[in-house]
């Protein structure tokens, strides 16, 4: 499978690309270039009114993205996506031309209102942004998709802020940075022109103009898809915490850190990298699939550093107006750079997986419209954390007691927000397990079909089978297990939440047996992926079993193709039964052993007998027990 980066050569994704890069370069350059007017620049505000002008730009930026996304949404859903790419570039050209005006006349109402204007760009185009993406790019590229966007978005900020803080700083610095803004948006018009073709997703779609009743048309689609609503609120999350973050950024480092506009522009071009960093590693770390095991591991970044961040600075600076030499032979500076470096590679980790998740579970007649009420759900949290900030600081608290209160109520959410989809800790837990013991050699994973009802069968060798599976396939996978495996210890929560299905004997227990062919059937025809082991139990000697007669029983039922797959290697790892309990404990065999998972091509249902499918299995397997 090719690395992400292979995309940036091919034209259905680098025109788009470079469009949205330059896009986020032009709005750091001005946003970063009026935050250092504020805050160090020469327009006499006290220490209250720069708090109050920082934390106001934030809501009249993002304001736009409440009073407008459920419009953009529509006109994304409705309309060729290059094409509305093209209006929205020329329009932030004409953006651009304002901008211009309002840093020669230094007049902070006409800046903010350049600010909005800016906001009202990225509404419209941050739909087409994010529904353009599966219409381009396969499954299997877009968790690379999104790392690249998103990592470029974090390099385009860096830049955008380096470009805007040195210009500002310069004798001539508002006629520079007005030069440079007209520039980057004439430059991404002209790109823009390269991006071909995206079909509308509902071209028939009659467009509400009423902001509020399709505001709550757009929430109403995203609750019909529980999980999804429920990643939108995660993200939603990310960006309360990003933007007070953020936003304290320039103050704290002025009056707790003692640097100058240099090392503002050091510290927050430090959190950009690591987001760009963290963003990349998660197509490796996932595998090129869906991983949203990766989300809680962010999080829990996220809120320890978040929290280190408030000790390793506390108080006030005794010296003030540092440049970027002095504060780094600081050695309190260092931990300071490490936590802002840390918070933003574990906010990658968070973030990636998400917008893919959206992505790929949003039905393609309405991912933009849901994709515009996550634009306002944004909103709304960006809008609150502004006003949470604003509010606490009003109250007595000091900028690194806000920020640790942030880390904290962090780790309050995303323990809600897990309670309630505890599919994103189960799939956590699966992650961190295989990673830990096992190097996996995936092979025929496409074979798995990506929508519809189908069977997987394969051989059993592990009690961790289940897991291996579970964590590879990019689908959720039903599994039917021996009733004494899916109680063990731990694994259970993972089994439980994955929603496997347990089975006995006839001899055993008759009522759990038909229980669990009832409950196979009922998921076969709402179209779930179905994971059967047909030997009936764990292999006692690495050897592959007679397959029961079960498959055929559920065949005969429910009609499905069946994948037959095969797991090489796990008979001399962990947890198969080759040794005692105790021998399997030692090392080195406990960690990163060297398995296999093959899947074959998929088995119509009349082809399927016990003989056809446990000869095509035992192939797979070859002689590698």
């Amino acid at each position: 499978m090719s690395s992400q980066f292979g995309l940036l050569k091919q034209r259905r994704f680098a025109p788009f690309f470079v469009t949205q890069l330059l896009g986020a370069f032009n709005d750091n350059v001005f946003k970063n270039a009026l935050g250092v007017l504020v805050t160090f620049g020469a327009m006499n505000l006290t220490s209250s009114q720069v708090d109050f002008y920082q934390n106001i730009a934030g809501v009249v930026f993002i304001l736009p993205f409440f009073l407008f996304s459920a419009t953009s949404g529509q006109i994304a859903e409705k309309y060729e996506k290059s094409r509305l790419i093209r209006g929205i570039k020329l329009l932030e050209v004409a953006i651009a031309v304002t901008a211009a005006i309002g840093l020669y006349l230094r007049s902070m109402p006409f800046l903010l209102a350049v600010l909005f204007g800016l906001g009202l760009q990225a509404t419209l185009f941050g739909p087409v942004k994010y529904s353009i993406l599966p219409q381009t790019l396969r499954q299997d590229e877009l968790v690379g998709g999104n790392a690249l966007v998103e990592s470029a978005t974090s390099l385009a900020i860096l830049l955008g802020l380096m470009v805007g803080g040195i210009l500002m700083g310069l004798h001539a610095g508002t006629t520079l940075v007005s030069i440079a803004v007209l520039l980057a948006a004439g430059l991404g018009y002209l790109v823009s022109r390269a991006i071909p073709a995206a079909p509308p997703g509902s071209p028939d779609l009659e467009v509400n103009w009423n902001p509020f009743t399709e505001t709550w048309r757009n929430i109403q689609f995203m609750r019909g898809n529980r999980t999804v609503f429920l990643s939108v609120l995660g993200v939603s999350w990310f960006w309360f915490y990003g933007a007070t973050f953020i936003t304290q950024l320039p103050h704290y480092t002025q009056a707790y850190l003692g640097g100058n506009d240099h090392v503002f522009t050091l510290l927050l071009g430090i959190f950009c990298v690591g987001t760009g960093i963290g963003s990349l590693l998660c197509e490796r770390l996932s595998g090129h699939k869906v991983e949203i095991g990766l989300v809680p591991f962010g999080s829990i970044g996220m809120t320890l550093f978040g929290i280190d961040l408030y000790f390793a600075q506390p108080d006030l600076a005794a010296v003030h107006d540092l440049g970027v030499t002095q504060f780094m032979h600081q050695l309190r500076s260092h931990r300071v750079m490490l936590d802002l470096l840390l918070i933003g590679a574990f906010a990658g980790f968070y973030i990636v997986p998400l917008y893919a998740l959206i992505q790929t579970r949003s039905a393609d007649t309405h991912r933009s419209r849901i994709i515009a009420g996550n634009n306002i759900l944004n909103a709304l949290f960006m809008v609150a954390s502004a006003l949470v900030a604003i509010g606490l600081l009003k109250a007595g608290l000091n900028i690194p007691q806000l920020l640790l209160v942030t880390a904290l109520m962090n780790a309050a959410v995303t323990l809600f927000i897990y309670s309630l989809v505890p599919e994103f800790l189960m799939r956590f837990l699966v992650w961190m397990l295989i990673s830990l013991l096992y190097r996996i050699d995936k092979r025929g994973l496409e074979n798995i079909p990506d929508e519809g009802a189908a069977v997987i069968a394969c051989n059993h060798v592990s009690f961790v089978d289940a897991v291996i599976l579970g964590g590879s396939v990019r689908r959720p996978v039903r599994f039917v297990m021996y009733h004494t495996i899916f109680k063990i210890p731990v694994l259970n929560f993972i089994f439980r939440t994955a929603k496997a299905i347990p089975i006995a004997p006839a001899k055993e227990n008759e009522k759990l047996l038909n229980a669990a062919y009832e409950a196979i059937d009922h998921a076969l025809r709402e179209g779930e992926l179905v994971c059967i082991f047909p030997e009936g139990g764990l292999s006692p000697d690495g050897e592959i079993k007679p397959f029961k007669a079960g498959i055929e029983r559920i065949i005969k039922r429910t009609p499905v193709p069946v994948v037959p797959m095969a797991v090489r290697g796990l008979w001399a790892s962990m947890w198969s039964r080759r040794d005692s309990a105790m021998r399997r404990m030692r090392l080195p065999r406990r960690f990163r052993a060297n398995i296999e998972l093959i899947a074959g091509a998929p088995m119509p249902a009349e082809q399927v007998t016990v003989a056809t499918l446990e000869a095509r299995v035992r192939e797979l397997r070859g002689d590698r027990p």
